[in-house]
């Protein structure tokens, strides 16, 4: 199945390897799942996980970098042909949307649900500790 990763996954992820986000993005790549990525998303999660406030101590923005290089090999890189733009009020969180529904993702999982609701597609909005429970499950 296809998920887009959100990028406050990643930033809980950078922030503690206690949470849900650092196991899931501890079990990729994965046969259950495959996180999907655009090259605006990607953008994204360059500006945020390599500002000093989301680095872990005694890492740097390469180290940040490299992950992120890691997390872009395994992830599907998907083109985006149609924005659905205004569906939200973040535009962020259309660029997200865009994505899964390009990608035909089954789920966003991210610590901001209730920014995704009342979506007019076949996707879903779930936290991380929720996605990783049903990842569990279907073991």
């Amino acid at each position: 199945m296809k998920v887009v990763f959100d990028t406050s996954l990643l930033v809980a992820a950078v922030r503690s390897k206690q949470g849900a986000s650092y196991a899931l993005v501890s079990l990729l790549p994965n046969e259950q799942f495959q996180i999907c990525l655009s090259v605006a998303l990607y953008v994204e999660w360059q500006a945020v996980l390599t500002r000093a406030e989301h680095l872990p101590v005694h890492q740097t923005p390469e180290n940040a970098l490299a992950f992120l290089r890691y997390l872009a090999s395994v992830a599907h890189l998907q083109d985006i042909y149609y924005l659905w733009r205004p569906q939200l009020r973040d535009p962020n969180d259309d660029m997200v949307l865009e994505l899964a529904v390009a990608s035909q993702a089954k789920y966003i999982v991210t610590h901001n649900a209730r920014d995704f609701q009342n979506l007019n597609f076949d996707i879903q909005a779930i936290t991380p500790s929720t996605f990783l429970k049903l990842v569990r499950s279907q073991r």
